[in-house]
């Protein structure tokens, strides 16, 4: 074997192991787990603890109502809020904080029936049901006597939560023109 040719392979096999470290290091991992690293953690949201939150809002909203409680509204609703009532007028927070304080609204009762809440996202969802006023009057300010709003409503409320709170941010409720009679207690049992 030629001289220089195994000079050059001492050489190498003694540098070889130094020259390594010349090399440029391999290049890290970027893509791995890129979508876990990414973004923190969704926050976990229990859909029923939301529907349950929900559904005590509409109740102490139409409290609110029976009760003239002004505070329970302004918590409840939004500043921002947009209302559209049955008769196809639009009302804002303001109107309607107005209204409960004046007594511009009464009941003798304010039901909530079948109320159903629909997460969205962890920020979104709205509410659904129906809702029954038992001896109910609207103290129009421009109208001599009071105008009855007794009656079956479906009202749909859509819902934010905002700085951790959540309020209705929109909100229109129909008047049922025909309500279905309710069942009696004894033709609902079973035989």
């Amino acid at each position: 074997m030629n001289r220089n040719v195994v000079s050059v392979a001492l050489v190498l096999a003694v540098l070889a192991p130094g020259l390594a470290g010349c090399r440029p290091a391999a290049a890290p991992e970027t893509n791995r787990n890129a979508t876990a690293t990414a973004s923190p953690p969704k926050p976990t949201v229990d859909p029923k603890a939301v529907e349950a939150e929900l559904i005590k809002m509409e109740q102490d909203w139409a409290a609110a109502a029976e009760s003239h409680n002004a505070e329970a509204v302004k918590r409840i609703v939004a500043d921002d809020a947009v209302l559209v009532y049955p008769d196809g007028n639009t009302g804002t927070k303001a109107a309607e904080v107005q209204a409960i304080e004046s007594g511009a609204i009464t009941a003798d009762e304010w039901q909530l029936l079948e109320p159903k809440a629909t997460l969205i996202n962890p920020d979104t969802a709205y509410l659904t049901g129906r809702s029954v006023l038992k001896n109910g009057k609207y103290k129009d300010p421009n109208a001599k006597r009071p105008i009855d709003i007794s009656g079956e409503y479906r009202f749909l409320n859509v819902y934010a939560k905002r700085d951790g709170k959540w309020q209705v941010v929109a909100s229109q409720a129909t008047k049922i023109a025909n309500p279905a009679p309710a069942a009696s207690p004894a033709a609902s049992k079973a035989p």
